[in-house]
């Protein structure tokens, strides 16, 4: 399914540019997602929805396969599998950035193929749904990154606080660059879970209750059985 979505922030496309594509700075404002690891360009992690009873956790990768800054377009491409073996997900996601007065409007395109219980909530609730979820995605950056004077200019190439060299460190440049091979774990807190049936809202809640009534059953024989077999 293609969704379209957009919204804006309050810096110029230039800086913009400069938070949108640090995925690792943004990692913490979006919803559900959890930022694990990093190996040359490619980000690794896990995305938590909860669907009534039931939460779901795809671990998945992300690689950016396009990044113009002159032309303000990046493509993300992410692949995620539920752990449990229950359905998969993929979005090719396509930013693109423009002048809005002194700030940015950005439009976000999102080619998203979905397999499981969450895919049978189908375009309109997941459009419903993707709107609710950027707009905290853009709040939080509004309120975290956008917020303190100076921080939108910060550079992706300056080092984070556990990158920073130690004292004397800028006398040798060749310790100064993380290696450009290897995995990079990242300190992140464990992610909340995207509660679908709360992003949704009620008159979308309405609409799949009988979908989720027959998931929840279905949980619940699960445990029965399972308890019954211990």
């Amino acid at each position: 399914m293609e969704l379209t979505n957009d919204f804006r922030v309050a810096v110029p496309p230039a800086e913009a540019w400069t938070i949108l594509t640090d995925v690792e700075r943004i990692a913490p404002c979006m919803p559900g997602a959890q930022l694990q690891e990093i190996e040359g360009d490619e980000y690794r992690g896990v995305v938590k929805v909860k669907v009534g009873p039931i939460t779901a956790q795809y671990k998945g990768k992300a690689v950016f396969q396009e990044q113009d800054e002159a032309r303000r377009r990046a493509v993300l491409r992410a692949e995620g599998r539920d752990t449990r073996g229950q359905g998969n997900a993929s979005a090719t996601i396509t930013a693109t950035l423009e002048p809005d007065g002194d700030g940015t409007h950005v439009t976000v395109q999102t080619d998203l193929t979905v397999t499981g219980k969450v895919a049978q909530f189908g375009r309109g609730v997941m459009a419903d749904v993707s709107s609710k979820l950027l707009g905290q995605f853009v709040d939080c950056l509004e309120s975290t990154i956008l917020s303190s004077p100076g921080n939108a200019t910060k550079s992706s190439a300056e080092p984070s606080p556990s990158e920073a060299a130690a004292p004397g460190a800028a006398a040798a440049p060749a310790q100064a660059a993380a290696p450009a091979e290897g995995v990079r774990k990242i300190d992140s807190p464990e992610a909340k879970p995207v509660d679908l049936m709360d992003a949704a809202g009620a008159p979308i809640a309405k609409r799949v209750a009988p979908i989720l009534a027959i998931v929840a059953v279905g949980w619940l024989l699960r445990v029965l059985i399972r308890r019954r077999r211990k």
